[in-house]
Protein backbone atom coordinates (compact mmCIF):
# COMPACT_ATOMS: atom_id res chain seq x y z
CA UNK A 1 0.00 0.00 0.00
CA UNK A 2 1.24 3.20 -1.09
CA UNK A 3 -0.04 6.78 0.31
CA UNK A 4 -0.64 8.72 -2.92
CA UNK A 5 -2.23 12.59 -4.02
CA UNK A 6 -4.67 11.23 -6.37
CA UNK A 7 -6.24 14.70 -7.39
CA UNK A 8 -5.42 18.16 -6.74
CA UNK A 9 -7.82 21.61 -6.92
CA UNK A 10 -7.09 25.21 -6.63
CA UNK A 11 -8.87 28.42 -6.09
CA UNK A 12 -6.88 32.09 -7.24
CA UNK A 13 -9.26 34.79 -6.59
CA UNK A 14 -9.44 37.08 -9.43
CA UNK A 15 -8.77 40.48 -7.86
CA UNK A 16 -5.32 41.68 -8.65
CA UNK A 17 -3.47 43.78 -6.25
CA UNK A 18 -0.11 45.53 -7.61
CA UNK A 19 2.32 46.99 -5.20
CA UNK A 20 1.41 50.34 -6.56
CA UNK A 21 -2.08 50.09 -4.64
CA UNK A 22 -0.15 50.37 -1.44
CA UNK A 23 1.35 53.97 -2.60
CA UNK A 24 -1.66 55.47 -0.90
CA UNK A 25 -1.04 53.75 2.70
CA UNK A 26 0.42 55.58 5.58
CA UNK A 27 2.95 53.24 6.92
CA UNK A 28 4.13 53.91 10.70
CA UNK A 29 6.24 52.18 12.51
CA UNK A 30 5.79 50.19 16.15
CA UNK A 31 5.92 53.40 17.71
CA UNK A 32 3.08 55.08 15.80
CA UNK A 33 5.61 57.29 13.59
CA UNK A 34 5.93 57.42 9.81
CA UNK A 35 8.27 56.15 8.27
CA UNK A 36 11.20 58.36 7.47
CA UNK A 37 11.05 57.16 3.88
CA UNK A 38 8.78 57.52 1.01
CA UNK A 39 6.25 54.77 0.16
CA UNK A 40 7.67 53.99 -3.50
CA UNK A 41 10.89 53.35 -1.61
CA UNK A 42 8.62 51.33 0.57
CA UNK A 43 7.26 48.96 -2.39
CA UNK A 44 10.60 48.84 -3.89
CA UNK A 45 12.89 47.52 -1.12
CA UNK A 46 9.78 45.53 -0.14
CA UNK A 47 9.63 43.77 -3.78
CA UNK A 48 13.72 43.20 -3.93
CA UNK A 49 13.49 41.34 -0.37
CA UNK A 50 9.79 39.43 -0.85
CA UNK A 51 9.85 39.01 -4.51
CA UNK A 52 6.42 39.93 -4.45
CA UNK A 53 4.62 42.77 -6.97
CA UNK A 54 1.51 41.60 -6.64
CA UNK A 55 -0.95 38.97 -4.70
CA UNK A 56 -4.77 38.12 -4.74
CA UNK A 57 -7.72 38.99 -2.92
CA UNK A 58 -11.03 37.47 -2.55
CA UNK A 59 -14.12 39.15 -3.61
CA UNK A 60 -15.60 40.68 -0.94
CA UNK A 61 -18.88 38.14 -0.79
CA UNK A 62 -16.83 35.02 -0.39
CA UNK A 63 -15.81 33.83 2.80
CA UNK A 64 -12.19 31.49 3.52
CA UNK A 65 -15.20 28.69 3.70
CA UNK A 66 -16.62 29.34 0.28
CA UNK A 67 -12.82 29.58 -1.40
CA UNK A 68 -11.78 26.34 0.18
CA UNK A 69 -14.92 24.70 -1.09
CA UNK A 70 -14.46 25.45 -4.75
CA UNK A 71 -10.93 24.07 -4.39
CA UNK A 72 -12.31 20.79 -2.94
CA UNK A 73 -14.44 20.44 -5.88
CA UNK A 74 -11.92 21.03 -8.46
CA UNK A 75 -9.53 18.47 -6.26
CA UNK A 76 -12.48 15.54 -6.20
CA UNK A 77 -13.09 16.41 -9.91
CA UNK A 78 -9.41 15.99 -10.36
CA UNK A 79 -9.45 12.34 -8.93
CA UNK A 80 -12.42 11.21 -10.14
CA UNK A 81 -13.72 9.76 -6.57
CA UNK A 82 -17.69 9.50 -5.23
CA UNK A 83 -17.22 12.45 -2.85
CA UNK A 84 -19.39 10.02 -0.34
CA UNK A 85 -16.46 7.69 0.36
CA UNK A 86 -14.32 10.24 1.85
CA UNK A 87 -13.17 9.59 5.11
CA UNK A 88 -11.73 12.93 6.47
CA UNK A 89 -12.13 16.64 5.38
CA UNK A 90 -8.95 18.30 7.38
CA UNK A 91 -9.24 21.78 6.32
CA UNK A 92 -6.34 23.95 7.49
CA UNK A 93 -6.85 27.46 8.19
CA UNK A 94 -5.71 30.21 11.02
CA UNK A 95 -8.59 32.93 10.92
CA UNK A 96 -11.77 31.24 9.56
CA UNK A 97 -14.43 33.17 8.23
CA UNK A 98 -13.75 36.79 8.20
CA UNK A 99 -16.32 38.52 6.61
CA UNK A 100 -15.09 41.51 4.33
CA UNK A 101 -15.26 44.98 6.53
CA UNK A 102 -15.80 42.79 9.93
CA UNK A 103 -13.49 42.29 12.49
CA UNK A 104 -14.90 39.31 13.84
CA UNK A 105 -13.91 35.76 13.23
CA UNK A 106 -16.64 32.90 12.52
CA UNK A 107 -15.44 29.40 13.68
CA UNK A 108 -18.79 27.93 14.34
CA UNK A 109 -19.89 25.55 12.75
CA UNK A 110 -16.10 24.31 11.84
CA UNK A 111 -15.17 25.35 7.97
CA UNK A 112 -14.26 21.77 6.98
CA UNK A 113 -17.90 20.95 8.09
CA UNK A 114 -18.91 23.91 6.20
CA UNK A 115 -17.36 22.90 3.06
CA UNK A 116 -18.33 19.00 3.43
CA UNK A 117 -22.04 20.49 3.60
CA UNK A 118 -21.70 22.77 0.82
CA UNK A 119 -20.01 19.32 -1.16
CA UNK A 120 -23.40 17.69 -0.06
CA UNK A 121 -22.07 15.07 1.34
CA UNK A 122 -24.82 12.89 3.34
CA UNK A 123 -22.05 10.14 4.43
CA UNK A 124 -21.94 10.46 8.66
CA UNK A 125 -18.56 8.60 8.63
CA UNK A 126 -17.25 11.17 6.60
CA UNK A 127 -15.62 13.33 9.51
CA UNK A 128 -14.72 16.61 8.83
CA UNK A 129 -12.50 18.99 11.23
CA UNK A 130 -10.33 22.14 11.03
CA UNK A 131 -6.61 22.15 11.66
CA UNK A 132 -4.50 25.40 13.20
CA UNK A 133 -1.27 25.12 12.52
CA UNK A 134 0.04 27.84 10.63
CA UNK A 135 1.09 28.58 7.76
CA UNK A 136 2.33 24.81 7.28
CA UNK A 137 -1.17 23.46 8.12
CA UNK A 138 -1.66 22.25 4.29
CA UNK A 139 1.36 20.13 4.99
CA UNK A 140 0.40 19.11 8.24
CA UNK A 141 -3.27 17.90 7.33
CA UNK A 142 -1.64 15.78 4.48
CA UNK A 143 0.96 13.89 7.40
CA UNK A 144 -2.37 13.73 9.35
CA UNK A 145 -4.45 12.22 6.49
CA UNK A 146 -1.48 9.88 5.88
CA UNK A 147 -1.05 8.65 9.65
CA UNK A 148 -4.93 7.96 9.58
CA UNK A 149 -4.64 5.75 6.16
CA UNK A 150 -1.79 3.94 7.63
CA UNK A 151 -3.20 3.29 10.64
CA UNK A 152 -6.74 1.67 9.09
CA UNK A 153 -9.00 4.47 9.82
CA UNK A 154 -9.34 5.68 6.26
CA UNK A 155 -8.48 5.11 3.10
CA UNK A 156 -9.07 8.41 1.54
CA UNK A 157 -9.04 11.78 2.47
CA UNK A 158 -9.66 15.67 1.57
CA UNK A 159 -7.26 18.01 2.67
CA UNK A 160 -7.56 21.92 2.25
CA UNK A 161 -5.69 24.76 2.91
CA UNK A 162 -7.89 28.03 2.49
CA UNK A 163 -6.96 31.36 4.22
CA UNK A 164 -8.12 35.16 3.22
CA UNK A 165 -5.18 37.24 4.72
CA UNK A 166 -6.22 40.05 3.63
CA UNK A 167 -9.15 40.69 6.11
CA UNK A 168 -6.67 40.33 9.29
CA UNK A 169 -3.94 42.78 7.93
CA UNK A 170 -3.00 46.22 9.31
CA UNK A 171 -2.99 48.98 6.53
CA UNK A 172 -0.52 51.14 8.19
CA UNK A 173 1.90 48.18 8.82
CA UNK A 174 4.45 47.37 5.71
CA UNK A 175 4.18 43.77 6.22
CA UNK A 176 0.69 43.34 5.33
CA UNK A 177 1.80 43.79 1.81
CA UNK A 178 3.26 40.03 2.07
CA UNK A 179 -0.39 38.55 2.59
CA UNK A 180 -2.91 37.40 0.27
CA UNK A 181 -5.76 34.87 -0.39
CA UNK A 182 -6.13 31.47 -1.69
CA UNK A 183 -7.34 28.00 -1.47
CA UNK A 184 -5.44 24.36 -2.49
CA UNK A 185 -7.30 20.91 -2.05
CA UNK A 186 -5.72 17.29 -2.58
CA UNK A 187 -7.25 13.88 -2.50
CA UNK A 188 -4.81 11.83 -0.37
CA UNK A 189 -5.73 8.04 -0.40
CA UNK A 190 -4.30 4.25 -0.66
CA UNK A 191 -3.42 3.14 -4.09
CA UNK A 192 -1.58 -0.14 -4.94
CA UNK A 193 0.51 2.70 -7.38
CA UNK A 194 4.14 2.92 -6.45
CA UNK A 195 5.42 6.61 -5.03
CA UNK A 196 3.77 8.54 -2.44
CA UNK A 197 4.95 9.75 0.72
CA UNK A 198 8.00 8.57 1.81
CA UNK A 199 9.01 9.81 4.94
CA UNK A 200 7.74 13.26 7.11
CA UNK A 201 9.10 14.84 10.04
CA UNK A 202 7.16 17.67 12.11
CA UNK A 203 8.59 20.02 15.16
CA UNK A 204 6.95 22.70 17.44
CA UNK A 205 9.24 25.33 18.80
CA UNK A 206 7.74 26.99 21.59
CA UNK A 207 9.59 27.46 24.53
CA UNK A 208 10.78 30.77 23.20
CA UNK A 209 9.86 30.98 19.94
CA UNK A 210 5.64 30.95 19.94
CA UNK A 211 4.85 34.35 19.67
CA UNK A 212 7.06 35.11 17.06
CA UNK A 213 4.08 35.90 14.81
CA UNK A 214 0.68 36.96 16.94
CA UNK A 215 -2.57 39.18 16.81
CA UNK A 216 -1.44 42.78 17.92
CA UNK A 217 -2.66 46.31 17.59
CA UNK A 218 -2.30 48.56 14.58
CA UNK A 219 0.41 50.65 14.26
CA UNK A 220 -1.77 53.87 14.22
CA UNK A 221 -2.39 54.68 18.11
CA UNK A 222 -5.37 56.49 16.96
CA UNK A 223 -7.19 52.64 16.19
CA UNK A 224 -9.43 51.09 18.31
CA UNK A 225 -6.90 49.13 20.53
CA UNK A 226 -9.50 46.04 20.99
CA UNK A 227 -9.51 45.38 17.42
CA UNK A 228 -6.30 42.78 16.30
CA UNK A 229 -4.39 42.36 13.45
CA UNK A 230 -1.86 39.05 12.21
CA UNK A 231 1.68 40.74 13.30
CA UNK A 232 5.17 39.31 12.63
CA UNK A 233 9.17 39.48 14.21
CA UNK A 234 10.51 39.34 10.68
CA UNK A 235 13.80 39.40 11.35
CA UNK A 236 13.40 36.53 14.11
CA UNK A 237 11.23 34.61 11.85
CA UNK A 238 14.02 35.03 9.36
CA UNK A 239 16.59 33.56 11.59
CA UNK A 240 14.69 31.19 13.12
CA UNK A 241 13.43 29.87 9.28
CA UNK A 242 17.61 29.67 8.00
CA UNK A 243 18.27 27.99 11.47
CA UNK A 244 15.67 25.10 11.63
CA UNK A 245 14.22 24.41 8.04
CA UNK A 246 16.91 23.03 6.36
CA UNK A 247 17.59 20.82 9.24
CA UNK A 248 14.60 19.59 9.25
CA UNK A 249 14.61 18.94 5.41
CA UNK A 250 17.69 16.93 5.48
CA UNK A 251 16.09 14.96 8.34
CA UNK A 252 13.02 13.99 6.63
CA UNK A 253 15.17 12.95 3.22
CA UNK A 254 17.48 10.82 5.21
CA UNK A 255 14.56 9.44 6.88
CA UNK A 256 13.11 8.45 2.66
CA UNK A 257 16.58 7.11 1.90
CA UNK A 258 16.49 8.98 -1.59
CA UNK A 259 19.60 10.44 -2.53
CA UNK A 260 19.85 14.38 -2.81
CA UNK A 261 20.15 13.96 -6.14
CA UNK A 262 17.13 12.18 -7.56
CA UNK A 263 15.11 15.47 -5.73
CA UNK A 264 13.59 16.77 -8.63
CA UNK A 265 12.08 19.84 -7.14
CA UNK A 266 11.17 21.60 -3.42
CA UNK A 267 8.05 22.97 -2.94
CA UNK A 268 8.75 25.39 0.07
CA UNK A 269 5.96 27.84 1.88
CA UNK A 270 6.60 31.16 0.38
CA UNK A 271 7.05 34.17 2.47
CA UNK A 272 9.86 35.98 1.45
CA UNK A 273 11.82 35.14 -1.82
CA UNK A 274 15.17 35.82 -0.09
CA UNK A 275 14.57 33.39 2.76
CA UNK A 276 13.18 30.69 0.66
CA UNK A 277 16.52 30.31 -1.34
CA UNK A 278 18.89 31.17 1.73
CA UNK A 279 17.18 27.97 3.24
CA UNK A 280 17.50 26.23 -0.42
CA UNK A 281 21.40 27.21 -0.46
CA UNK A 282 21.80 26.35 3.36
CA UNK A 283 20.11 22.90 2.58
CA UNK A 284 21.77 21.93 0.43
CA UNK A 285 25.45 23.43 1.99
CA UNK A 286 24.76 20.24 4.61
CA UNK A 287 25.34 18.19 1.84
CA UNK A 288 28.50 20.08 0.83
CA UNK A 289 26.91 21.23 -2.76
CA UNK A 290 24.70 23.85 -4.36
CA UNK A 291 21.31 23.94 -5.70
CA UNK A 292 20.63 22.53 -9.32
CA UNK A 293 18.78 25.81 -11.39
CA UNK A 294 14.87 25.32 -11.07
CA UNK A 295 15.14 23.44 -8.30
CA UNK A 296 12.49 25.61 -6.52
CA UNK A 297 9.32 26.53 -8.18
CA UNK A 298 8.14 29.66 -7.20
CA UNK A 299 4.78 31.49 -7.05
CA UNK A 300 4.98 34.24 -4.39
CA UNK A 301 5.51 36.79 -7.20
CA UNK A 302 2.24 37.03 -8.68
CA UNK A 303 0.52 35.14 -6.46
CA UNK A 304 2.15 36.35 -2.73
CA UNK A 305 1.72 34.38 0.68
CA UNK A 306 -1.39 32.61 1.33
CA UNK A 307 -0.09 30.94 4.05
CA UNK A 308 -1.93 27.53 4.01
CA UNK A 309 -2.77 27.58 0.61
CA UNK A 310 0.61 28.39 -0.46
CA UNK A 311 1.96 24.88 -1.17
CA UNK A 312 -1.33 23.36 -2.03
CA UNK A 313 -1.75 25.88 -5.18
CA UNK A 314 1.56 25.17 -5.66
CA UNK A 315 1.43 22.01 -6.51
CA UNK A 316 -1.41 21.91 -8.30
CA UNK A 317 -0.48 24.76 -10.78
CA UNK A 318 2.80 22.35 -11.42
CA UNK A 319 0.23 19.58 -11.85
CA UNK A 320 -1.86 21.33 -14.37
CA UNK A 321 1.35 22.51 -16.14
CA UNK A 322 0.76 26.68 -15.23
CA UNK A 323 3.63 27.73 -14.21
CA UNK A 324 6.41 28.94 -17.11
CA UNK A 325 9.58 26.31 -17.13
CA UNK A 326 8.60 24.22 -14.65
CA UNK A 327 6.63 20.88 -14.30
CA UNK A 328 6.17 17.86 -12.32
CA UNK A 329 6.67 14.27 -13.99
CA UNK A 330 5.64 10.86 -13.22
CA UNK A 331 8.42 9.12 -11.09
CA UNK A 332 10.19 12.25 -10.08
CA UNK A 333 10.24 13.10 -6.52
CA UNK A 334 9.64 16.04 -4.29
CA UNK A 335 10.43 17.63 -1.01
CA UNK A 336 7.81 19.50 0.58
CA UNK A 337 8.45 22.04 3.90
CA UNK A 338 6.94 24.54 5.27
CA UNK A 339 7.32 27.09 8.62
CA UNK A 340 5.10 28.92 10.54
CA UNK A 341 3.46 30.76 13.15
CA UNK A 342 3.60 28.49 16.63
CA UNK A 343 6.57 28.08 15.71
CA UNK A 344 6.19 24.84 13.63
CA UNK A 345 8.39 23.30 10.88
CA UNK A 346 7.23 19.96 8.90
CA UNK A 347 8.51 18.21 5.56
CA UNK A 348 7.56 15.21 3.77
CA UNK A 349 9.06 13.29 0.49
CA UNK A 350 6.81 12.72 -2.13
CA UNK A 351 7.09 10.05 -5.08
CA UNK A 352 4.97 11.44 -7.54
Amino acid sequence: MNIRITGSGSYIPNKIIPNIDFASHQFLDEEGKPLSYSNEVVTEKFQQITGIEERRYADDNLLTSDIAYFAAEKAIKDSGIDPETLDYIILAHNFGNVKSGTIQTDLVPSLASRVKHSLRIKNPRCVAYDILFGCPGWVEGVIQAMAYIKSGMAKRCLVIGAETLSRVTDPHDRDSMIYSDGAGASIIEATEEEGGILANITASYTYDEAYFLFFGNSYNKEHNPDVRYIKMYGRKIYEFALSNVPKAMKECLEKSGVALSDVKKILIHQANEKMDEAIIQRFYKLHGTTPPDGIMPMSIHKLGNSSVATIPTLYDMLMKGLLPEQALNKGDVVLFASVGAGMNVNAFIYKI
